[in-house]
């Protein structure tokens, strides 16, 4: 009995010391990993490409400026990403549900959304103009009074158009995308679309034969675009950091170039940093 139990003890002594190397060993992987999981983290970023020039689908490729930046910004903050299409609505769901790390599809930066959602810091400066037939009277915001106008649903091109029509008036179509929008303008189903100037002025750009024409009105204010992060995300200051990196070093004034064929207001960009 006395041998048996010596033995036992023996026994439990051994297992217990292998426990506790091998909980040293794991703490140590652990804390090991956290030093480098920047690097090893595999970031699930989800956007809406059905808004050239910023981000859409060229095939089974997402192309576009949105696309190129948050490639630049994510190799500069040493993160490996996988980008991926959900649509919009379903995107602001991800980013709450923290299913996602990073939401990029020209997302304007205002209070409400900061109220659920953290953003980095502003990458891309916009404003909301209007586009109309080439035989348009449409002039500025004030003379869409009394015009059907189509938007996509949840954007600021929709607070613009509720700001002059009102909120929840029947001559504001919504649609699930700008593209939807510019096809009712199209058949005739509503006198204007109002958006972002980059989706607009790119429409015009590429489809001369449509006969379309871009309004600006300057009581339209500039607004920012940001990458949209769940509430609390740890890599904000990482891609803060990237930002200013990409913009410093001239990536981002070449990517601007490359997609807009002009210069950017940098000036006004980093005024915001």
């Amino acid at each position: 009995m006395k041998k048996k139990t010596w033995r036992a003890t023996l026994f439990s002594l051994a297992i217990g010391l292998l426990m506790l190397v091998s909980a040293c060993g794991s703490t140590e992987k652990v804390n090991s990993g956290e030093t480098d999981s920047k690097e090893k983290e595999k970031l699930r970023v989800v956007t809406d490409a059905a808004y050239a020039p910023m981000e859409s689908m060229d095939g089974d490729k997402i192309v576009g400026f949105d696309v190129d930046i948050v490639d630049a910004v994510l190799k500069e903050a040493g993160y490996d990403y996988e980008l991926v299409h959900v649509g919009w609505d379903p995107l602001f769901v991800e980013l709450k549900s923290k299913r996602a790390d990073i939401g990029i599809s020209s997302i304007t930066i205002d209070e409400d959304r900061k109220q659920t959602y953290d953003f980095s810091l502003p990458y891309f400066e916009s404003i909301n103009k209007i586009l109309v037939p080439e035989d348009s009277n449409i002039q500025s915001g004030a003379d869409l009074k009394g015009k059907t106008v189509a938007v996509q649903n949840g954007t600021t091109g929709q607070t613009v158009a509720e700001g002059i029509l009102g909120k929840n008036n029947k001559d504001i179509k919504k649609f699930e995308n700008n593209v939807l929008a510019i096809m009712e303008l199209l058949k005739g189903g509503a006198d204007a679309v109002v958006a972002d100037n980059a989706v607009v002025e790119e429409y015009v750009k590429n489809n001369p034969n449509k006969k379309l024409k871009v309004v600006t009105d300057s009581s339209f204010p500039s607004e920012f675009y940001g990458m949209m992060l769940p509430k609390g995300s740890k890599i904000k200051e990482d891609l803060d950091k990237a930002i200013k990196k990409i913009v410093e070093n001239g990536t981002y004034a070449d990517t601007y170039k490359k997609v807009f064929g002009s210069e950017p207001n940098l000036q006004e960009l980093e005024k915001q940093y």
